[in-house]
């Protein structure tokens, strides 16, 4: 699974329309702004898991993710 840095454009993939945050985001694009570390992992035991990436989306809200929620951008357009 790819590693996003600061600064990063992103698109949110969360496909179980169950998830309270598959309506507000699913399909949003948003930049990352700052990258967490936490003890995620201890619970899961996947080192990717201490990872938390804070993106703030092209209408200015903020909110943080984790790894298996975000995947590279759909380039809509050549000009961005």
């Amino acid at each position: 699974m790819q590693q996003f840095t600061e600064g990063d454009r992103v698109r949110v993939d969360i496909p179980d329309q169950m998830d309270v945050d598959h309506e507000p985001y699913h399909g949003e694009h948003g930049r990352i702004i700052a990258v967490f570390t936490d003890d995620a992992d201890t619970v899961t035991g996947d080192t990717q898991d201490a990872r938390l990436y804070r993106v703030r989306f092209e209408s200015g809200e903020v909110t943080d993710f984790r790894r298996h929620d975000l995947r590279p951008p759909i380039d809509r357009s050549s000009n961005e």
